[in-house]
């Protein structure tokens, strides 16, 4: 006998595999489960052949599943059934034996069962008779006391199931050629329109005759587990993706404790542990609590943590802490962190035992100190205490005597900022996210190996995670880490073979997305646990990572190091929340001004490039006979004749070029541009291009213009240049000059590149954002020590600015940040969402009818996504809750306006593109923004678009050559009529858009063509970029001293002075009678009167300030030999910054701002008394004092 006899007659071959399920469940679990796959995916070919569904071009079964035509055909109580079958079928096929047991497959066979009968139920020829049971007959399967009978027959049965999985290839086979087949049907119809419709005509009829078979046939489902057991099943999936598969009852599962307190539900102290997940050791590493998906998993955290108290009790160890409701999932380590945080899965147990090891081998990082090798300067150093402060906090003595205490939430259901835990080393922890804001060529890469150094030995980190937006940054980092710590084995993930032990990983945003999705990867799952890094470092984070990359942080559980050269101020809110910096204020901060001002990078000298083109356009009454002849022909409409007066400046570069105005700009660059080798030779120079047109257009003036220079003298980097990365690599060494010498940039080495050796920047192109513009001063700002020979450093580097850039953030000094708009797809789901919600309402029955057939597809795209193929994808699994909140097709038809909005939020980014030219897409969104207008009744916003589909009617009446537009004249020619939307309905605007939709694509690359001109330029005055400041009276004498002593910083006097070195009262008579003569003073009050009382060499002081290192090394003793945190260092540096200005200091400043920013006390609030009195003593022993 066999629960699966009704399958005997209509699907023998099916039957066959449905008996070898439950035949094998407690004898051969691996095969079972693997048959009970094979089953499934025989009766879903069978669907699609029966009801003539389109085949994916991805034909395997978790595709196939994922259809939103099957979706929508499967009764919602299966399909999470579906998906645990195809879960532990495809983990015995790659995993085995090993993975699975009786439970799992016992499980699949129930789920099996159900959809079986359903299947047959609707699908056979004939209704089965009599009508299967509602549940499967447990009893019919063969027990373990059988196995002794059977095991003759065990030889028989593998070869079986080898010409099945035979079978299974023959029928994948067939089924290939069933789809080539429809392909083949599919593409004649495409051709014909008469046997398009013929064909069509054929589908409907066979699913109306397949439908009506089967609403003749009600049927009672059910899956024979309720709403809780298969959330349970789904927590147990859940779990199996962590290598949690072997869960046994009274062990894993139900684990009883005692010493609970007594309850309503257990008066003698006893109680059931839903999970515990065990260590090697025998003893429990991590315990999970389930709560129902009704409930906040918070409901769950009081219970969760008795249990701990008992496990902890029982066995000597307290176990990490989960809870979760089947939706999100909370991680508690108590021993370490005072509030527990959502996580996106279950660690592995490597990655618990790690977790635990962690309490005995964590070091306090704020009283490591980093390499001086590494990160030796003041501020990087600072840089570290910072972040080491933001991660870990102390634990007062009481705490570290008493008992453990762990602290329940206070009275307002916030967690009690009192420290928790009583782990050995005295720690607990605070923040897991750091932002560091430091100028580009400050060592940020070097801060970041400094901690990785830290951390990867000190117990905080075994393996570390660097990302970053292009292959070309990855690739410089780990250099950069090798260099450093050859010691941490390291693998580039976006171009490299995966290596298992590998230390550090180093991966582009996109590579590591694909990785959680599973993407490339051998077994089709994600590649990485959600515990398998400790450290992620983030290189250039800024509002794309918040906005396209903000899913891997939420997947991995880590710590968080972001690290940025974009300044404080225009970091948006996103990017600091993201990063743990919710009051705006980054974790540690270092300007360029301030690394200018400590001599540990260069400043700029910028230059107003001009010509009158680029800042007037082109106008045609300007032109030369020869050159307006040139221009009609260019520019005049063929279809109108009509010929423009002028082409706008905005127009230059972007589709017009002009190789005057571009030979005009070289000229500037090649006399002006800062040179090498003795003169002979520019020095490198980026030029930022607009557009790939734009580069490759300057190169070739390049190459014309001076033909004396090398081939490779300049060369363009842009995507589509074969080998740009040795290109880039040339650029950049930073010892030697290898060819190119300049390069032409289409925004790959905006950011990021580190080529010390830059002397000149062209921006060629229009910029306004604040934070890409001051990347891009970056690139020049880093020191070369003897880029102009030996001995002979950069000081400063030139910046052309053609497009008036400088002026703009003059004005508007944060620039115009662009928000990221949402994806195509985005925008039209929520127009979809909004136009049918204003249908419903319009109380037309036409209108109800379209907005049923819309909400019918937007249903259709939500069911897709809730497919097993889809919820692979980790950022369609984090909003399951939503998916299945709204996957009862009914649900949709009383929508309230919060349903549209969590929609719109939570659901809207998933949906997948649909399978069709990007120009449909947008026609489809144009055609939705004018219904949804008229729906709101919004006239003026409804005319807008409007106009924009007369535009693209009259685009193609130019297209009546094609045959597909031939067939729609008669509807773009009313559609070019502004009478024609008179009085227009919705359902006639939905049928506009269904026949002009697929016509858009003929009108590709009908934008603006590039023109290339030659028409004479002037070149317009070039200057100076810096602002110019008016003075009178003493002021003017003043600057004329300050100019003298700039100018003749070399004089032996001066140089004493600013290097805090004693002088003879002589040098100082000379030095006053030498600045009364070359200034020009026209008598003693006058010279007095910029002096004042104090003394020259006080005067000489705040003017010029005392050379930086001069300072520095006077505290240098003090900096080495005393324990410093953070707040002190900063305080030294902030003593040493003032010398720098101001020459001296008087200890009273001490006690003022900016010396009171760290602590109002001042001085005597961040040091001891016997450090401050220290501090003060260098100050006057080195004369340092005013």
């Amino acid at each position: 006998m066999s629960n699966f006899n009704f399958l005997k007659s209509p699907w023998p071959d099916l039957h066959a595999k449905a008996r070898r399920v439950e035949e094998r469940v407690y004898l051969e679990p691996v095969s079972s489960l693997q048959y009970a796959r094979l089953s499934l995916e025989e009766a879903v070919h069978a669907i699609y052949e029966l009801e003539l569904l389109r085949v994916p071009y991805n034909a395997k079964l978790n595709n196939l599943l994922t259809q939103p035509e099957l979706v929508s055909l499967l009764p919602d109580q299966l399909i999470d059934g579906l998906h645990v079958i195809r879960k532990h079928g495809n983990t015995a096929a790659h995993a085995g034996r090993n993975k699975v047991t009786s439970r799992e497959a016992l499980r699949g066979w129930q789920y099996l069962y159900p959809f079986l009968r359903w299947f047959a139920v609707k699908y056979s020829s004939t209704l089965p008779d009599p009508l299967p049971p509602l549940l499967p007959d447990e009893n019919l399967l063969p027990r373990e006391n059988e196995v002794i009978a059977v095991r003759e027959r065990n030889r028989r049965l593998r070869a079986m199931l080898e010409e099945a999985i035979k079978t299974g290839e023959k029928l994948e086979v067939n089924f290939n050629r069933l789809k080539s087949s429809q392909e083949k049907l599919e593409a004649t119809a495409r051709e014909n329109a008469a046997e398009r419709e013929r064909l069509s005509a054929k589908i409907k009829a066979q699913r109306a005759k397949v439908k009506a078979r089967k609403d003749s046939r009600p049927l009672e489902v059910s899956s024979g587990f309720s709403e809780v057991e298969t959330r349970k099943h789904l927590i147990d999936a859940a779990l199996a993706e962590a290598g949690w598969t072997d869960l046994r009852d009274g062990y894993e599962l139900e684990y009883p404790v005692t010493g609970m307190p007594p309850s309503s539900s257990s008066k003698n102290g006893k109680g059931y542990v839903d999970y515990v997940l065990w260590g090697d050791d025998g003893r429990p590493l991590a315990l999970v609590e389930a709560k129902r998906t009704g409930k906040e998993p918070e409901a769950g955290r009081h219970q969760a943590r008795l249990y701990a108290n008992a496990l902890e009790s029982e066995f000597g160890r307290r176990p990490l802490i989960f809870y979760t409701n089947g939706y999100r999932t909370m991680l508690w380590d108590d021993e370490f962190y005072s509030a527990p945080r959502e996580v996106s899965g279950f660690l592995s147990k490597a990655a618990l035992h790690w977790r635990i090891q962690q309490r005995q081998d964590r070091a306090d990082l704020r009283q490591l100190s980093p390499r001086a090798d590494i990160a030796g300067r003041d501020y990087q150093q600072e840089a570290i205490r910072r972040v080491a402060e933001s991660f870990v906090v102390g634990v007062s003595s009481s705490v570290l005597s008493g008992p453990k205490n762990h602290k329940e939430p206070s009275g307002n259901g916030q967690l009690n900022d009192a420290p928790v835990g009583n782990a050995s080393n005295g720690l607990r922890g605070n923040r897991r996210a750091a932002l560091l804001v430091m100028a580009t060529g400050s060592g940020k890469t070097r801060t970041a190996v400094s901690l990785v150094e830290i951390m990867g030995n000190n117990g905080w980190a075994k393996k570390i995670l660097f990302l970053a937006d292009r292959n070309a940054l990855v690739r410089q980092a780990k250099k950069r880490f090798n260099e450093f710590l050859p010691q941490f084995s390291a693998v580039n993930l976006s171009e490299e073979r995966y290596i298992p032990d590998a230390r550090l990983v180093f991966s582009t945003y996109p590579t590591m997305l694909n990785r959680i999705d599973g993407i490339g990867n051998e077994d089709d799952g994600p590649l990485f646990g959600v515990g398998h890094f400790d450290l992620i470092i983030v290189d250039e984070a800024h509002r794309s990572v918040y906005n396209r990359y903000r899913a891997i942080f939420d997947y991995f559980d880590a710590l968080v190091v972001a690290l940025t050269a974009t300044p404080k101020s225009a970091i948006d809110h996103n990017t600091f929340e993201l990063f743990g910096c919710n009051n705006e204020d980054p974790t540690f901060e270092y300007p360029l001004e301030r690394a200018v001002e400590q001599g540990y990078l260069v400043n700029y000298r910028n230059l107003d490039v001009a010509t009158r083109f680029l800042r007037e356009g082109i106008r045609y009454a300007e032109l030369s006979e020869r050159e307006k002849a040139a221009y009609e022909e260019e520019f005049r409409d063929e279809t109108t004749g009509i010929l423009p007066e002028e082409i706008a400046a905005g127009a230059m570069n972007k589709w017009l070029f002009n190789r005057d105005t571009v030979s005009k700009v070289l000229d500037e660059l090649m006399e002006r541009g800062l040179r090498i080798e003795g003169g002979d030779k520019l020095g490198r120079t980026i030029i930022f291009a607009v557009n790939k047109r734009h580069a490759e257009f300057i190169v070739d003036c390049m190459r014309e213009r001076y033909p004396e220079l090398p081939p490779d003298f300049i060369e363009c980097v842009h995507n589509d240049i074969s080998h740009a990365d040795t290109l880039i690599d040339n650029f950049c060494n930073e010892y030697e000059e290898k060819m190119p010498q300049v390069v032409v940039s289409v925004d790959m080495m905006d950011t990021g590149i580190d080529a010390p050796r830059i002397l000149n920047l062209v921006f060629f192109k229009v910029v306004r954002s604040y934070a890409k513009f001051w990347q891009m001063i970056g690139r020049g700002t880093r020191l070369s020590p003897d880029v102009f020979g030996p001995g002979a450093p950069k000081e400063e580097f030139l910046i052309f600015d053609v497009c008036q850039n400088f002026d703009f953030f003059a004005v508007n000094e944060r620039g115009y940040e662009s928000e990221q708009p949402p994806s195509l797809t985005e925008q039209i789901f929520r127009t979809r969402l909004h136009l049918s919600q204003l249908l419903l309402q319009s109380g037309d029955l036409e209108n109800a009818r379209l907005a049923n057939e819309l909400k019918d597809l937007l249903h259709a795209q939500l069911s897709e996504l809730r497919g097993k193929d889809q919820m692979r994808r980790f950022r369609v699994r984090r909003q399951r809750q939503h998916l299945d909140n709204f996957a009862d097709r009914d649900r949709w038809n009383v929508l309230s306006n919060d349903d549209v909005g969590q929609l719109s939020v939570y659901v809207a980014p998933l949906i997948l593109p649909e399978e069709v030219d990007e120009s449909a897409r947008r026609f489809d969104l144009l055609m939705l923004n004018i219904q949804l207008e008229a729906a709101r009744g919004n006239l003026v916003r409804r005319q807008q678009f409007q106009e924009k589909l007369m535009r693209i009617a009259d685009q193609l009446q130019r297209k009546y050559s094609v045959p597909e537009v031939m067939e729609q004249s008669l509807l773009i020619e009313g559609l070019t009529q502004p009478d024609f939307y008179v009085d227009i309905t919705q359902n006639e605007l939905d049928r506009i858009r269904r026949d002009i939709r697929e016509l858009l694509q003929y009108l590709s690359g009908q934008g603006r063509r590039p023109a290339y001109t030659n028409f004479s330029d002037t070149h317009l005055p070039t200057e100076a970029g810096s602002a110019v400041t008016s003075g009178s009276g003493s002021i003017i004498y003043r600057r004329r001293v300050e100019a003298y002593l700039r100018e003749n910083s070399h004089h032996v006097t001066i140089r004493k002075l600013r290097n805090n070195l004693p002088i003879t009262a002589d040098e100082l008579n000379a030095l006053n009678e030498l600045l009364f003569r070359e200034c020009s003073f026209t008598n003693l009050e006058t010279f007095q009167s910029v002096f004042g009382e104090s003394p020259l060499s006080t005067f000489v002081g705040s003017l010029l300030g005392m050379e930086e290192s001069a300072a520095r090394d006077a505290f240098a003793d003090f900096l080495r030999t005393a324990p410093l945190n953070a707040n002190q260092i900063t305080f030294v540096d902030y003593i040493i910054s003032y010398l720098s200005l101001n020459g001296k200091i008087e200890p009273k400043m001490l006690f003022k701002a900016p010396f009171t920013d760290l602590h109002d006390g001042g001085i005597t609030g961040i040091f001891d008394d016997a450090q401050a009195r220290r501090l003060i003593r260098i100050l006057k022993d080195r004369g340092m004092t005013a």
